[in-house]
This record gives structure tokens, sequence and C-alpha cells, in this order.
């Protein structure tokens, strides 16, 4: 079998999540992993599956696209090849950015932007901006992976610095102490 990514978007409803995989499971497809959510009532999905040997992605997307027509849905589909379903990362150690604030525009810019120059790859972001100057309704989580090689002080100082710009209360955290205190 060889993989490809699904790429699903378009106006929330239920059923999407059930229409597709069984889309892909009708055509002998293995769902490896799904990463979906709902921004402002906007679906977005992501599958990666295995797909059968003589099964080709264009074709896929076509079909795809025809049977989520009636939920309003968009897809696109792409082989994936096995450098990237299985990509070798640099030792790095996962870590919690969390930041508190005023809304304005660049503010997700600004501080991906110093996550980047140290070469910390953000694996999930969560940003929620309800507008206004309360800072508890302007909240954005990065998790991110830190390369052990990384000067972690420089990074600190650097995110520190462009939250104080940006008038934001900024927390850094080892995932591993940041769900020990978030834990319910």
């Amino acid at each position: 079998m060889k993989k490809v990514i699904i790429s699903v978007v378009g106006r929330d409803r239920p059923g999407i999540i059930a229409t597709v995989t069984r889309f892909l499971f009708d055509r002998g497809c293995n769902v490896e992993n799904v990463s979906q959510t709902i921004l402002q009532a906007q679906f977005s999905g992501i599958f990666i599956a295995s797909i059968p040997a003589d099964a080709a992605a264009d074709e896929l997307e076509m079909s795809l696209v025809d049977a989520i027509a009636h939920l309003g849905m968009f897809a696109h589909v792409r082989d994936l090849s096995a450098a990237e379903a299985n990509p070798v990362f640099e030792d790095a150690e996962p870590f919690v950015i969390s930041t508190r604030g005023p809304d304005r525009k660049g503010l997700v810019a600004r501080v991906t932007e110093v996550i980047a120059a140290y070469g910390v790859n953000v694996t999930n972001l969560q940003a929620v901006f309800k507008g206004g100057d309360d800072p508890d309704r302007n909240v954005m989580i990065y998790e991110v992976d830190i390369p052990r090689g990384v000067d972690r002080q420089a990074l600190q100082t650097d995110l520190r610095k462009t939250a104080a710009e940006l008038d934001l209360d900024i927390a850094i955290q080892h995932r591993n102490i940041f769900e020990a205190i978030n834990r319910i």
C-alpha cells in the first residue's frame, strides 16, 4: 500500500468525518492519522491514509470531491512520499508557549518568527481571538519541539522581548510541566 494526504475543508455540519472515512473504507483505504478542527463554523480535516497500490491520488480526489459535494465540502488528495510519512527530526524536547493579551494584527506572525529563527518546529497552534483588550479573550497556545542544541535562554529572552513589545503575557514550559499543571 502507498500513502496519501487528504485535506477536507468547508462549512461544518454533522457527518463530514463519517462520510469521508466511509468513502475511504469502501475503497480499501486505511485511515492512519486524522487531525480536524472547527474554526468559526468552518471544518478543516487532514487525513493520512494508506491506499491500494493500484489506486491513484488524482482519481481518489475526483471521486471524493463528488462524494462530499452534497455537504458543500472541498477536498485535495496527494501522494505522500516515504520520507514525508516518516520524517527524521532532530533530537528535540516538547515545550508549550502560551500568550495572553490584547488582540492586534501580527501577533501570530511576530511570535512564530522568533520561534522559526531558532529552528524550533511548531507542532500545534491554537489561537483564539475574541477581540478587545481583555487578555483572557485572546489566547495563543503553541506546542513546539525545541532541538536540544538550541540556546533556550536566548530563545526565551527573545520571546519575552517580543511579547513585551506586543503587550502579551507569555509562559514557556516543558510540555510535561504544562500538562501536570493544567491536568483536571
